[in-house]
């Protein structure tokens, strides 16, 4: 019978991991933002972005949707990643954490010719911080036909 082994192998395999995630409250999370030579310089992100010990907030995919769950925008790749964003700076703030805070951003776009719209969104909305490592996939559609994009996005909030 090696069930009880393994169960107790798992329980304190568990345990440790846990232990070993959880933030020290005297070690706050502190993000470093690098473009290693050897690499073509970035255009709006950054390739490697190094987090310290501390929080991680996982942001799910945000899509053009009100807080009444209307789609805005409806063909409009603009007024769509402006409510992505909006959406995406909501959640964050409901943690303590701001747009700066975020070290990783995933996009995906129904139809790439309309990238410029959203790239316009996002360089604006980010604003001086540095850009987060970042991936763009153009996808066949969404959960909704109304949808051009959805973006999700990892943060380190730095308090």
């Amino acid at each position: 019978m090696r069930r009880p082994v393994f169960l107790a192998a798992a329980i304190a395999l568990s345990v440790s991991f846990l232990a070993c995630a959880t933030p020290a409250a005297t070690n706050p999370a502190s993000s470093v933002f690098t473009n290693p030579p050897g690499l073509a310089k970035p255009n709006g992100f950054t390739h490697v972005v190094e987090v310290q010990p501390g929080r991680l907030l996982f942001v799910s995919g945000q899509v053009a949707r009100d807080e009444n769950g209307n789609v805005v925008g409806r063909g409009d790749m603009r007024a769509q990643a402006e409510q992505v964003f909006k959406n995406i700076q909501t959640v964050l703030a409901s943690r303590g954490a701001t747009l700066a805070d975020m070290v990783e951003l995933t996009c995906y776009v129904k139809d790439m010719s309309q990238i410029a719209a959203y790239r316009e969104v996002r360089e604006r909305v980010l604003g001086s911080n540095p850009r987060p490592a970042s991936t763009l996939v153009e996808v066949k559609g969404f959960s909704s036909e109304d949808f051009l994009l959805e973006v999700n996005a990892v943060a380190a909030p730095r308090h």
